[in-house]
């Protein structure tokens, strides 16, 4: 190709100069063919790409199908079913749910209900009308230590930080979280104006990097912290310990990237890159997590605090609870983050293959707090990849309280799922900080969207939970929902994930699937202790 390429120059600027010869206004042409031949004898000496080396001008168009292969697949080749990260049946029927127009389906499921993994709600005969049910349920969340519960939705707005969202997204999901009376948390990149200037209740999270409370050398600022946590819209402070789309890692902000107005956020310097590490440094082991929990709610007045994971080693969490126990301080609420979650930018390896998926994760939690009779006084929260009404009614049946979308309120706001968050080019003005890009999202149009979203979403569910025959997301239990193993067996929720008795984890024998990691797990300390354990302890370890 590089030959032809050259020889294909000397043919057509000879042919060109003969041409100009005859018919001088030919010359003009040299403008149009001239840049060309540029671009291709610089294509052959660079040394990066191997493709437009080898192959002049041409092998651009390889970059340029790669760049236009997400859009022709989504609009052109993939089903309404297949999509991924969310399948274009569940993106429309949000898009129809903010919108407020018909969400029905015609024809049957496109689904194969004979497919391993297909899931479906049991009905019931004695079904009651929907009519007759109270479409908009409340959760209270705070125990006996909270002197100001909050009675929250059963669906809010999961964590997503102004600075990765445009300020005009945050000022939509704040001014919808409004308009229906929900919750937006305000993701890990601090409390700014724009969740504030709508007037919508607030869950401020609390991340490592400790941004809207924080010293300059990134340990947190208590003064700080109390001056905002006591604002009357601060409904819930909770503490991100790892979140589902990269659990265990950190990340950092260039200096590059840090303007005046996130400065003036995060409360970080100016012209200095700012670290959020993988760790908290305000407390190093379970037991100094329970007294920092109880620190922030003295701080705040006394609102529910609670904490964000996505599960790891089951003996961290067990460890947890033992600190719980033996304090008696308990959070108010516990965020169990799946690692399907994700909205912004992650490393391939961390979202793909690190964290546990949200049912197993929260099946656990729900168990374990159960088996140390803590249950009773925490309120639990799902979220990782949550969009319809029967992801709401899954999580309930797994014991769920309340439930968060991220992705689903994005589409709300009109994502396209372009799969740019992390380029600074979302073409719908969600994901970017670019202003003329983010023009494109116009708030008084966009909260109205999101505020329908929640509250259909919010019926739908328990549209389903009335067809079980029963009227609370609470009454549901794992035996209600039916998973297919092959296409000749179906389990219940039940039975993938058995329940244990109450209280069986303060005293033993533990149940069969927990003895492993409760014998590995101890309150002073989140790294997990292998020290006593014997090969025949290995051997005998259950699955979950």
């Amino acid at each position: 190709m590089r030959k032809l390429f050259i020889v294909s120059f000397f043919i057509i600027f000879s042919m060109l100069a003969l041409w100009t010869i005859i018919w001088p206004p030919a010359v003009w042409s040299f403008l149009f063919i001239g840049p060309i031949y540029l671009i291709g004898f610089y294509d052959m000496v660079q040394p990066k790409h191997s493709i437009v080396r080898n192959y002049p001008v041409f092998g651009h168009l390889r970059y340029l199908m790669e760049e236009l292969r997400p859009k022709i697949y989504q609009y052109f080749i993939e089903s309404d079913t297949n999509g991924t990260p969310f399948n274009r049946q569940n993106r429309s029927v949000v898009y129809q749910r903010a919108k407020k127009v018909d969400d029905t389906r015609p024809f049957g499921t496109e689904l194969d209900v004979y497919d391993n993994g297909y899931e479906w709600l049991n009905h019931s005969i004695a079904a009651i009308d929907h009519h007759q049910l109270n479409m908009d349920p409340r959760v209270k969340v705070g125990g006996p230590a909270c002197k100001q519960p909050y009675m929250a939705s059963v669906f809010n707005i999961s964590a997503m930080s102004f600075g990765s969202l445009s300020m005009n997204a945050i000022l939509a999901l704040n001014g919808g979280a409004k308009l229906d009376n929900f919750a937006h948390n305000t993701g890990e990149g601090g409390l700014s104006d724009y969740h504030l200037q709508p007037g919508g209740d607030i869950i401020w999270q609390i991340g490592t990097g400790y941004f809207s409370c924080r010293h300059k050398d990134g340990t947190i600022n208590y003064d700080a912290f109390a001056e905002r946590a006591v604002l009357p819209q601060v409904k819930m402070i909770e503490i991100k310990l790892s979140q589902g789309a990269k659990p265990g890692h950190g990340g950092i902000l260039p200096a590059a990237k840090v303007t005046p107005e996130i400065a003036r956020i995060r409360l970080v310097e100016m012209g200095e890159d700012v670290i959020s590490p993988p760790y908290h440094t305000a407390f190093t082991n379970p037991l100094e997590l329970m007294t920092f929990i109880q620190k922030l709610r003295d701080l705040s007045g006394g609102k529910p605090i609670g904490f964000k994971l996505c599960v790891g080693h089951k003996s961290e969490f067990l460890a947890i609870c033992k600190a719980m126990v033996k304090t008696g301080i308990t959070p108010d609420f516990i965020t169990v983050d799946g690692g399907e979650g994700g909205t912004g930018a992650a490393p391939l390896e961390f979202s793909n293959s690190v964290g546990m998926p949200l049912r197993e994760a929260l099946a656990f939690v729900y168990d374990a707090l159960t088996g140390f009779d803590l249950k009773r006084n925490i309120k639990l929260i799902a979220s990782g990849k949550v969009a319809t009404g029967f992801d709401l009614v899954k999580n309930f049946a797994l014991g769920a309280d309340m439930c968060n979308s991220a992705r689903g309120m994005m589409f709300a706001l009109g994502c396209i799922q372009a799969l740019e968050c992390n380029s600074n080019t979302c073409p719908t003005g969600v994901a970017t900080q670019d202003k003329s890009l983010m023009k494109g999202l116009v708030v008084d149009d966009k909260k109205v969207r999101v505020a329908n979203f929640h509250k259909l979403t919010v019926s739908s569910a328990i549209q389903m939970i009335g067809a079980a025959g029963l009227t609370k997301p609470c009454d549901l239990h794992r035996m209600y929902i039916y998973r297919r193993i092959n296409h000749s067996q179906i389990l219940t929720y039940g039975e993938l994930f058995p329940y244990i008795p109450k209280g069986s984890l303060l005293n033993t024998p533990y149940p069969a699937s927990f003895e492993f990691d409760m014998a590995i797990s101890k309150e002073e300390t989140f790294v997990p202790d292998y020290s006593g354990i014997t090969n025949i302890d290995y051997s005998n370890v259950s699955s979950y």
